[in-house]
Parts: C-alpha cells; sequence; structure tokens
C-alpha cells in the first residue's frame, strides 16, 4: 500500500509539470544510461535550458518511474502522468500504421537514412499523434538473434518464433516461414532465454542496452526491413498552457538537430552492440548476397502487394513516396 501510495504521489509531482514546479517532466522506461538518454533527453534538456537562459528545465524520471510498461508510454502521456514522453509507436500499431511504415524493407539502409525518411513524411505523420511531436528519429535496420538455431539460409527460419517490433513486420517474417510476434524490448532477453521465442528481430543497439549476447548464441548479420520509429512527445495540455515565448524555447530546444543526434546515437549503439556479441563468443553469421537476394525475392511479393493497401486516408505506396523524397 505504501508502494502505491508513493507511485501516486510521484505521478501528481510530474503531471502538475512546468505550471507548478517550474520543470517539465519526461518520463522513459529505460535506465539512465540507455544511448537515448545521452543522444537525445540530456540534449534536449541542456538546449532548452540554454534557449531559456535557465528560466525552463526538465526533470527525468527513467527506468519506469512513472510507467514500466513500455506500451503503455503513450497512455500516460495523454493522462497527463508527464509532460514529455519517449515512446515506440511499434508497441501501439494500430493507432500509429503510417509511422511505423518506416519498418518495411527497402526503405532505408541506415539509422540515419531512415531518420531522414521519418523527416520527409514528418508533417504527414504527425498527424497521427494527439501530442506535440518534438522529435521523430530512428534505429538501424535489423539483425536475427537466436539461442539454438542459426539462420544461415532461408530455410532455416522454417517454423522458428520470431519477436519483431511492430506489427506491420508481421507479413514479412510470416512470408519467410516463421512466425511473428510483436514484443516489447523489456521482454524479449527471459523470452529468448526460457524458449518462448525462437530468435529476435532487432537492432544491434539493443544487444547491449539489454544484455542479449547473454542468451544469445547465434547472430545473423541480415534480416528484411528498415529501422523503428522512436518518439519524444509533449503533452498538448502542457504545451497549449506555456506563453508563446516559452513555446519558442521548446521548439528551439526540439529542432531537426535532435533527431539527427537520435540517429548518430543510435549508429554508434548499433556498432557497439555488435561488438559486445562478438566479444562475448556470440557466433556472427554473414549471410553471402546470393542468400540475402532470396529473402528479398521473398518479401518483394509482400511488398508490392500491399502498396494499394489503406492506412487511414492515404496508401502504403503514397506513404513509401514521402518516406523517399518522392
Amino acid at each position: 500500500m505504501k508502494r502505491l501510495f508513493a507511485a501516486l504521489a510521484i505521478s501528481t509531482v510530474a503531471a502538475a509539470g512546468y505550471a507548478q514546479s517550474g520543470e517539465l517532466s519526461l518520463a522513459y522506461f529505460m535506465g539512465p544510461k540507455h544511448p537515448m538518454n545521452a543522444g537525445v533527453f540530456t540534449p534536449f534538456a541542456e538546449k532548452l535550458a540554454e534557449a531559456s537562459g535557465g528560466k525552463m528545465t526538465v526533470q527525468q524520471y527513467p527506468g519506469g518511474a512513472l510507467n514500466s510498461v513500455p506500451p503503455k508510454q503513450y497512455s500516460i502521456l495523454l493522462d497527463g502522468v508527464a509532460d514529455i514522453v519517449f515512446a515506440l509507436p511499434g508497441y501501439t500499431g494500430d493507432l500509429f500504421p503510417k509511422t511505423n511504415l518506416i519498418t518495411l524493407p527497402t526503405i532505408c539502409d541506415s539509422s540515419l537514412t531512415c531518420t531522414e525518411a521519418l523527416q520527409n513524411a514528418r508533417s504527414e505523420l504527425e498527424k497521427e499523434f494527439d501530442a506535440k511531436v518534438l522529435a521523430l528519429w530512428s534505429n538501424s535496420p535489423p539483425i536475427l538473434l537466436t539461442k539454438d538455431k542459426p539462420v544461415r539460409t532461408l530455410e532455416d527460419l522454417k517454423g522458428m518464433k520470431v519477436r519483431v517490433t511492430s506489427k506491420q513486420a508481421v507479413p514479412y517474417v510470416e512470408a519467410l516461414g516463421a512466425s511473428a510476434v510483436a514484443q516489447p524490448v523489456t521482454v524479449i532477453n527471459q523470452n529468448l532465454a526460457n524458449g518462448v521465442i525462437d530468435a529476435i528481430s532487432i537492432d544491434p543497439s539493443g544487444i547491449g542496452s539489454f544484455k542479449l549476447q547473454e542468451p544469445a548464441n547465434y547472430l545473423t548479420n541480415y534480416f528484411p526491413g528498415s529501422g523503428a520509429a522512436f518518439v519524444l512527445l509533449m503533452n498538448k495540455g502542457s504545451y497549449n498552457a506555456l506563453s508563446d515565448e516559452e513555446k519558442g524555447w521548446v521548439d528551439a530546444a526540439s529542432d531537426a538537430s535532435l533527431a539527427e543526434s537520435g540517429a548518430i546515437a543510435f549508429a554508434k549503439s548499433s556498432e557497439r552492440g555488435m561488438k559486445i556479441a562478438r566479444d562475448a563468443g556470440v557466433e556472427i553469421i554473414e549471410l553471402s548476397e546470393e542468400e540475402k537476394a532470396r529473402f528479398d525475392a521473398v518479401v518483394a511479393e509482400v511488398y508490392e502487394a500491399a502498396q494499394s493497401d489503406t492506412v487511414g486516408d492515404a496508401t502504403v505506396g503514397e506513404i513509401i513516396k514521402l518516406f523517399k523524397g518522392m
């Protein structure tokens, strides 16, 4: 009971936000050493303090202090539990179908090019969020981690249960002969270790952040797909309650360079993740160009068939053209 009251007290302080405390509350479910703190959260706070001459500050609530369930990050923002939250649109794919199309194959090939694609379509994607979008960026395309069975060929995937970030990736994984299940990153270490899943499709940065080198024995260096979207969102009520001058400070602190900083942080973290896996003795499987082409040929059929599917008031093909700057 004491723990419940303590949690409620924290939530009340956070919800009060800038209006009462002079601070904006920022909630995220990872620990403070996660690369996105150094890449996005702290730079935003520092830029905000600089733009405002120290009049506006940010109080971080890391490690799930306000919410330990990643898919509920967007909900706590709407409920006013925090002024600002970090969220993964892939965890609530039905709410953000356009944004999550960034995960489809052939869109982009790095955290930087995937982030650029999101910026190309940003004006359209922002309409999906009932919030002020401070930053929208991407991680790197996925690799595949397995525990018991190495994946060296297309046939090796048959019957495997593969974790994916968002439901948009499911048809592509299933076309490859595997079963796909969308799971938040906080549970996949344990799920791979105990056999709930057979493989993890993830950006290499997740290896170091969630110690995935511990349950994994094999890493296949290629898996069809692009990056996953990440967002830093501000509660509309919190933003609208600010004066024009204060809004200007927030806008200055969340310019395009903030998204780019997130992309750079993911690129560096992906390199670090690969090194961690090698140093831990995880076998790195380098697919040949011929084998990659076999994977690509399978998913290409699904990709082409999906172009005319509708996502809200647009088609998949129309959003992809925006991603590609067309």
